[in-house]
């Protein structure tokens, strides 16, 4: 039996790299508040995570004795909470400036609806002091920088009203100068939830001597804009990682989906790449009815690639499905020049007058009569009238009515194997789709 392992903890979680960062900067003095707070909470090193962006605060997580991720501006947040979902046993610190608070403002929004147990050190200076001191979000009313020199105009984003509102579980304002920080820190880690602290300092190099701001002008601002310090939101909502555990819980252990193989049963006379293009309206079950084809296909002992095209608007506009069927494997499923188009609306038509005009006699289009009236091509056109089946279509069943129609006209495969795709997949429409295709075939 193997020995237990010992955990030392340390007293101190700050290394001996010396800070790089400007004279009377509030970065360093948070920096320290956060080492007093590491041994307050007498804390695993070793299960630490500090999490950075960019920015003068993304300097951060090289002074101490932890793990650190750092990634881009505005996204820490995003790696913290896969660092978590993925590890709920680590301690993940986030350390963001009011830049990247702004950046990143919807995943700060997700990460306070989920709850996630992470604690977010907002370092909250009111400028981008790395690039030369530009306004952010957070930047008072009336401030001088380099991009509103004349004043900043806009009203500043409320952080903590802003996370508090999308059920953060922990929020708390206060500034660099506050000596209980190292507490507050540690009491937002032992949350167990989504924590912000916007901690509210001075950029020395920019702000400070554009504002002539001190300690004083934190005070007075918060004051200006009647907003409050200390804890600000203390909610109990369940932790997300938590949370997502327990409810997959039931499904820990079990295998995975397998892929249901296709099994061949029936065989094709295809000796070579059969090109089929299928051109409709969209809601009218075009690439399903390819689909089936393609899979059809495969029950027939050959490969099937199918790529579609529509608009964003789904149920509106062009539906087109093209379709690569070959008794060997398909390298390049693209097609240039079909051997074989169905035609089933003048939306799809509309849209693959490119393909239709490189086809040739050889080739065959089969198309609906209201299409076939106005068609150019040099392709064969045969017409099929989904009004001459032997009982009156749905809309919903005249693409594979159709399409089913033309496979029966080229031969290339069993008729047997459309009926046997429905099978495959239980639905509620498999009735109908069986009968449509022995109507077809008629």
């Amino acid at each position: 039996m193997s020995e237990p392992t010992t955990i030392t903890t340390l007293a101190r979680f700050r290394n001996e790299t010396p800070y790089p960062f400007c004279p009377g900067c509030g970065h360093t003095h948070i920096l320290n508040h956060l080492s007093g707070a590491f041994s307050k909470l007498q804390v695993d090193p070793s299960k630490v995570v500090i999490v950075s962006d960019i920015g003068c605060s993304g300097l951060s997580d090289e002074y101490f004795d932890t793990s650190a991720f750092h990634g881009l501006h505005g996204r820490s947040i995003t790696y913290a909470t896969g660092i978590k979902l993925a590890r709920p046993d680590l301690t993940v610190i986030v350390i963001m400036g009011d830049g990247g608070t702004g950046i990143g403002g919807a995943h700060l929004l997700s990460a306070a609806r989920r709850n996630i147990g992470i604690t977010v050190l907002v370092f909250n200076n009111f400028n981008f002091g790395m690039t030369g001191g530009q306004h952010s979000g957070t930047t008072p009313p009336g401030a001088n920088t380099a991009t509103t020199e004349g004043g900043n105009l806009e009203r500043p984003l409320d952080v903590c009203a802003t996370v508090g509102a999308n059920g953060a579980g922990y929020v708390w304002r206060g500034t660099n100068f506050d000596k209980d920080l190292p507490d507050r820190i540690a009491e937002a880690v032992n949350a167990n939830c989504f924590a912000l602290l916007d901690i509210w300092e001075l950029c020395t190099a920019y702000y400070v001597p554009r504002n002539k701001a001190s300690k004083k002008t934190l005070t007075e601002i918060l004051d200006n804009l009647h907003l409050k310090a200390g804890l600000l939101y203390r909610t109990e909502y369940p932790e997300y990682a938590a949370a997502y555990r327990e409810a997959s819980a039931p499904m820990q252990g079990k295998p995975l989906p397998r892929p249901r193989p296709i099994e061949p049963r029936f065989s094709a006379p295809l000796d070579r790449p059969f090109r089929i293009v299928v051109a409709g309206s969209a809601g009218g079950k075009v690439l399903s009815s390819a689909k089936l084809v393609g899979t059809a296909a495969i029950l027939s002992g050959l490969w099937a690639a199918q790529r579609d095209d529509y608009p964003i608007t789904i149920m509106t506009g062009h539906s087109i499905a093209e379709l690569v069927l070959s008794p060997r494997e398909i390298e390049y499923s693209g097609i240039l020049k079909p051997d074989a188009m169905i035609l089933l609306s003048h939306d799809g038509a509309s849209k693959v007058g490119r393909k239709l005009a490189a086809m040739t006699p050889e080739n065959l289009v089969f198309a609906v009569p209201s299409v076939a009236a106005d068609l150019k091509t040099r392709a064969t056109v045969h017409v099929i009238d989904p009004a001459q089946a032997p009982v009156k279509l749905a809309a919903t069943r005249v693409s594979l009515y159709c399409v089913a129609r033309a496979f029966k006209q080229l031969g290339i495969l069993p008729m047997e194997s459309l009926e046997a795709a429905v099978t495959l997949k239980p639905s509620s429409r498999n009735d109908e789709m069986l009968e449509t295709i022995r109507l077809a075939s008629v």
